[in-house]
C-alpha cells in the first residue's frame, strides 16, 4: 500500500501531460536541460587565484646597504 507501482507512475505521467500538454513539458524538460548544462560549465570555469611572485632580492644586496648606512 505504501509503495508506487509502474501503474501510479503511469498515471501520474499521463496527468501531467494532460494538464500542462506534451510543448510544455518538453519547454520544461529543455529549460532544466540548460539549467544543469550552464551549471556544469560554471563549475568547469572555476577560476584558479593566479599567484604573481615578486622577485627577491638577493641577501647580499641587503647586507652591504646596512654595511653602508653604519
Amino acid at each position: 500500500m505504501g509503495s508506487f507501482s509502474i501503474w501510479h507512475l503511469i498515471v501520474i505521467v499521463v496527468l501531467v501531460v494532460l494538464l500542462f500538454g506534451r510543448g510544455k513539458v518538453s519547454e520544461l524538460m529543455g529549460d532544466v536541460a540548460k539549467g544543469i548544462k550552464n551549471f556544469r560549465q560554471g563549475m568547469a570555469d572555476d577560476p584558479k587565484p593566479q599567484v604573481t611572485a615578486q622577485p627577491e632580492k638577493p641577501v647580499s644586496d641587503n647586507v652591504k646597504a646596512d654595511a653602508t648606512k653604519v
